[in-house]
């Protein structure tokens, strides 16, 4: 015979009771030194490495009958007056793509009218200096200067907007600061992604930002459940304190979020590690943002209703968070 609904369900911690807000120092030390490191790589060091879609120029994808010599390649490529040319292996375990390489150039000109010189500069290089083996160009894909602007405002926009739909939605779901600590959390896991892009030098694609407004939504769900639980037990609870109430939440929701996290981050894990140079940024996003994302639910967005409460209580105002009424 089977059990109840609460006997069957999976519980990788039983009554855990990790005191998560008495490590809250911890958290915001760990926090601080990626969200710095992040903001000195983007505005000092390597900035926004920002990919073909955004600041313009041609990408060419050349078909080689043999397994292409990257060095010569790169030889050939120079000598033939290319600049700042990036030179990508696409890696397809199927084999459609085999002796496939991804030539990337610059934008070079300030009119989008001109931007096919980029395919002829490539043919000439090629034909010049590379004769390792045949080779054809299976596609070119260009993006004017005034296209990129406008992917790169759009991209922008496209955050931003998701940021504050959250915020007006938590608003009125739960209460303003439960939207505030959660859009902030989000905050602080974009950065740290976007950071990481810029620290490791990896160029910010149309594809990257797809799965940025992906873990944006991963991590606001892993966060209002999180908000729910905390909710439900200040309703229950009214005597007890909040810091007590927000620990006690977050342990009863950890196993949930360990195991729909660890299973997400064992998939997108495998997607990097296997899925190839096309879709290596994507994937690397989705791993950096995971983390921080699960990270963040627990140790950004809960701690901040505390700070809440204990700005209320020194201004003398009531410390308690307003709970709704939870229905039978």
């Amino acid at each position: 015979m089977l059990g109840t609904s609460e006997e069957r369900k999976v519980e990788l911690f039983r009554n855990a009771n990790v005191d998560w807000l008495g490590k809250k120092w911890y958290f915001l030390g760990f926090s601080l030194i990626f969200s710095v490191a992040g903001v000195l790589s983007l505005c000092f060091w390597h900035g926004l490495p920002r990919g073909v879609d955004f600041k313009g120029g041609t990408e060419i994808r050349v078909q080689f009958a043999g397994t292409p010599n990257e060095e010569q390649l790169r030889q050939a490529v120079d000598r033939g007056g290319i600049r700042d040319a990036t030179i990508q292996r696409i890696s397809d375990p199927s084999g459609r793509a085999a002796n496939m390489e991804v030539i990337s150039l610059p934008m070079s000109t300030a009119s989008d009218s001109a931007h096919d010189t980029g395919r002829k500069q490539v043919e000439d290089a090629l034909n010049a200096g590379y004769h390792d083996s045949a080779y054809t160009i299976e596609q070119v894909d260009i993006v004017g200067p005034t296209a990129g602007k406008q992917l790169q405002k759009q991209a922008a926009l496209a955050t931003g907007y998701s940021l504050i739909g959250m915020l007006i939605y938590l608003w009125f779901r739960f209460e303003l600061i439960y939207g505030v600590a959660a859009v902030v959390a989000v905050f602080h896991d974009t950065l740290i992604t976007v950071g990481a892009f810029s620290l490791t030098n990896q160029e910010i694609s149309l594809t990257v930002i797809a799965a940025i407004l992906t873990l944006i939504g991963y991590s606001m769900n892993d966060t209002i459940v999180v908000f729910d639980r905390i909710r439900e037990n200040l309703a229950l609870s009214r005597r007890e304190s909040l810091t007590d109430v927000v620990n006690r939440s977050i342990n009863q929701t950890l196993s949930r979020t360990v195991i729909s996290s660890g299973l997400t981050f064992l998939t997108v894990l495998s997607l990097y590690l296997f899925g190839g140079a096309v879709l290596h940024g994507f994937s690397f996003a989705l791993v950096v943002g995971i983390l921080i994302g699960t990270y963040s639910s627990i140790a950004v967005a809960a701690p901040m209703l505390v700070a809440y409460q204990d700005w209320r209580k020194s201004r003398g105002k009531v410390a308690a968070l307003p709970a709704k009424r939870v229905r039978a």
